[in-house]
């Protein structure tokens, strides 16, 4: 007798298969996940859930992902004048329980990964990795400095660590220097900061170094608008969970009201479209406003990383430096919720 029905996609198939390799999360809708591995449900709204049972089958507007815990072995370059620099990085992927909160890694799935995505693959996710690691080490909350000694190392390492676990839910098993100078296209390297200085007098765009593990996208204004809904929620949780020193009290609680409110505010952002309730916002209206939206995940990026520091050093040691970046949040959220014709000054020809 023929049995009808729907067939595994193949393209999920080759995508499972490549998992632990090249792929660190593949979108597993309708089939069996390898074994061993995590499922989590993602909505569209970002709530998350993990699926047991042999065929994973999402309701609608959902999406399941699988991830392979690792190890990963990763090579990035953490200065950005010096591709030739480069760090090792061994790491694998927290397996929480599953009657656990939803740990880091999971929030990255649902907050960072794009609904049009079906995969994570891992040069990809270096490049996140690698411009976490230089956005520490640009703003002191990690320090690598020349003939570093053996203390200055292991503190390093120590700070990678914490980073690497805040961020992105990994555990750094080893870190290693080592030398990129043979993969490194210098030629090509020179030729890109010729062109980005001159696309910065038109266009300002961001520009990626060739010793890149690979280009990330600049998000567009709703994933950026995702991220700040899924992602401050839960940078307010970790800052609500750190020991505090003596009178540090109204100081934390301050900031963790400040991020409450900046959070109301994303969860009542007026659309990109429109300007006003069946006013069209004009060209570049929006671009101010993606702007605005681009520059506030920018500063929650950096607050993960202040964050991460705090776990080594405590609230006292960094509590100016969160003190700046709400501010920036604050700043940021505002200029987006702000109507752009009130700033004709601003405004770019249409």
């Amino acid at each position: 007798m023929k049995m009808f029905g729907k067939r595994p996609d193949p393209a999920v198939a080759a995508r499972l298969a490549l998992l632990g390799g090249e792929l660190l999360a593949a979108r597993c809708d309708g089939v069996a996940p390898p074994a061993g591995m995590a499922v989590l449900i993602v909505g569209a709204d970002g709530r998350t859930r993990r699926a047991t049972g042999a065929t994973v089958m999402p309701g609608k507007g959902e999406a399941a992902w699988c991830w392979h815990p690792g190890p990963y072995a990763i090579e990035v370059a953490p200065f950005a004048a010096a591709p030739e620099a480069g760090l090792r990085i061994e790491c694998v992927i927290v397996a929480d329980d599953a009657s656990r909160e939803q740990h880091r890694f999971e929030l990255f799935l649902s907050s960072e990964v794009t609904a049009g995505t079906h995969a994570v693959p891992l040069p990809a996710f270096a490049a996140l990795l690698q411009g976490a690691l230089r956005g520490a080490l640009e703003g002191g909350t990690l320090e690598l400095p020349p003939c570093t000694a053996v203390d200055e190392w292991h503190a390093f390492r120590a700070g990678v660590n914490e980073l690497l676990y805040t961020r992105f839910g990994l555990i750094v098993t080893d870190c290693l220097p080592v030398d990129l100078g043979e993969t490194v296209d210098f030629a090509a390297l020179l030729r890109a900061r010729a062109l980005s200085q001159v696309a910065l007098v038109v266009a300002e765009p961001e520009v990626v170094s060739p010793a890149a593990p690979a280009p990330v996208a600049q998000p567009d204004d709703a994933a950026a608008l995702r991220r700040l809904f899924l992602e401050l929620p839960a940078l307010a949780a970790r800052l609500r969970g750190l020991p505090l020193p003596d009178g540090a009290f109204a100081a934390h609680r301050d900031l963790l009201q400040r991020l409450a409110l900046v959070s109301v505010q994303v969860d009542t952002m007026p659309s990109l479209a429109l300007a006003a309730p069946g006013q069209a916002l004009h060209a570049a209206g929006q671009h101010l406003r993606t702007s605005s939206s681009i520059a506030a995940v920018a500063a929650l990026d950096e607050g993960w990383r202040v964050l991460a520091a705090m776990r080594g050093s405590g609230f006292a040691a960094l509590g100016d430096e969160l003190d700046r970046i709400v501010a920036n949040l604050e700043c940021h959220v505002a200029a987006r919720r702000a109507d752009p014709r009130d700033r004709p000054e601003r405004r770019e020809p249409t």
